[in-house]
């Protein structure tokens, strides 16, 4: 199996274009490929994860990975999937957000060795373009009407779509073809709704130089629904454990649908498909193990062996009643509940706490919590067991 062959196999392809040609190059050589990213946080997400485990699969056959980040691309805003305009960053917090990338992508992929990934900046190139050469020697291989038709800007046309922003596709396309002419980059892979804008950089490439390049799509990680995975109560589901701690992260995976175990297993680790396929057979109570074994391994690959085993320890002690291993948080001292949830992180607002709380779906240590303020004992003696619902476990203590 060449590599195209193990990202179908796992389900990450979702989309590609001369597919026959391509797989003739991945049977016979190795190539340089690259993926892009917006640094518009300081962290990936789980939006992120697919397309750098594509990497990571991709690497592991002996092709090059290059990541690409957007310090140029970045400074406009990719209008996909947007209905507003995108905020605009500066040079240095750009700056900072790339460094933060590479540290959280190099437990996937390898910077050093004979295949290594490369980091490579748009910026270098985007930032110091003279705009009337840019059009006269590509903005000619692009059709309007042809852009006007793509999904990524379809969904803008109504709330208005700034020309800023039409630039995008453009660039876009033109990062490919220097990423093309100065590292031999033959192929795109990206999340699926980039499809229009990564066609964009196989045109250019072959009108402008006649030359092979290829755009494949990894699928999106959706649930039952059809909803995007990686919302969760606190928002985003950030690979940063300052913005989602190992042991939310854990839980997350922890309780997916049953449905998409397999899926996410296939997806989002390293484990073999056979072992994956044996874990998932039976649609009971084994579901559980293999939920166990999810979450221990994305928690591990995200986050390193030793928080994953603190995640899971947390897990079984915040399920098992085991106070000593459950999860704790220090509050400021209030004997408003409402207030102790938000600062815990189990509550959006104190309104959505409240609405908890009057459906009788916060317990304090083994009683249904009654009107909104803690029981006096409880309140003096600093610290208590929150249980919120069925899944959210956790143990309460006052600062001193």
């Amino acid at each position: 199996m060449n590599a195209l062959d193990i990202l179908k196999a796992r389900g990450f392809i979702k989309q590609t274009v001369f597919e026959d040609e391509l797989n003739k190059i991945l049977d016979s050589e190795k190539i340089s490929f690259y993926v892009g990213f917006d640094p518009t946080a300081d962290s990936l997400h789980i939006g992120h994860y697919i397309p750098v485990m594509a990497m990571a699969w991709m690497q592991r056959c002996g092709h090059r990975p290059i990541a690409l980040f957007g310090g140029g691309t970045g400074m406009i805003g990719d209008p996909s999937g947007r209905s507003d305009l995108r905020a605009m960053l500066t040079k240095e917090q750009i700056a900072h957000n790339v460094d933060c990338f590479k540290k959280q992508m190099s437990r996937f992929i390898d910077f050093e060795g004979e295949n290594a990934a490369l980091m490579v900046n748009n910026g270098d190139w985007l930032l110091d373009l003279n705009y009337v050469d840019f059009l006269r020697d590509i903005g000619v291989y692009f059709s309007v009407n042809r852009m006007l038709t793509a999904e990524c800007y379809k969904a803008r046309m109504e709330k208005g779509l700034t020309f800023l922003e039409f630039n995008y596709m453009l660039m876009q396309g033109y990062d490919f073809l220097r990423l093309y002419q100065d590292y031999g980059c033959i192929l795109e892979l990206g999340g699926d709704d980039q499809w229009s804008n990564m066609l964009a950089g196989e045109d250019l490439i072959r009108r402008k130089l006649q030359k092979p390049a290829f755009a494949a799509t990894c699928t999106l990680l959706l649930t039952s629904e059809g909803k995007k995975m990686g919302k969760t109560s606190k928002g985003a589901l950030w690979l940063d454990e300052n913005k989602t701690s190992p042991y939310d992260f854990y839980q997350y995976f922890r309780n997916v649908e049953d449905v998409k175990v397999a899926e996410c297993m296939r997806l989002l680790t390293f484990m073999e498909l056979d072992e994956i396929a044996e874990l998932t057979a039976h649609n009971d109570e084994r579901m559980n193990a293999a939920k166990e074994r999810l979450a221990f391994e994305v928690t591990k690959l995200v986050h390193g062996e030793e928080k994953a085993l603190a995640a899971q320890k947390q897990a079984k002690g915040a399920f098992g009643g085991n106070a000593e291993d459950m999860p704790s948080v220090e509050v400021d001292k209030t004997e408003f509940v409402p207030d102790i949830m938000v600062a815990a992180g189990v509550a959006k607002s104190k309104s959505d706490a409240r609405t908890l709380i009057s459906g009788g779906g916060v317990i304090i240590n083994e009683e249904k919590l009654v009107g909104l303020t803690l029981p006096k004992d409880v309140f003096d003696k600093g610290e208590f067991i929150l249980h919120k619902g069925k899944k959210a476990h956790v143990r309460i203590i006052f600062k001193k």
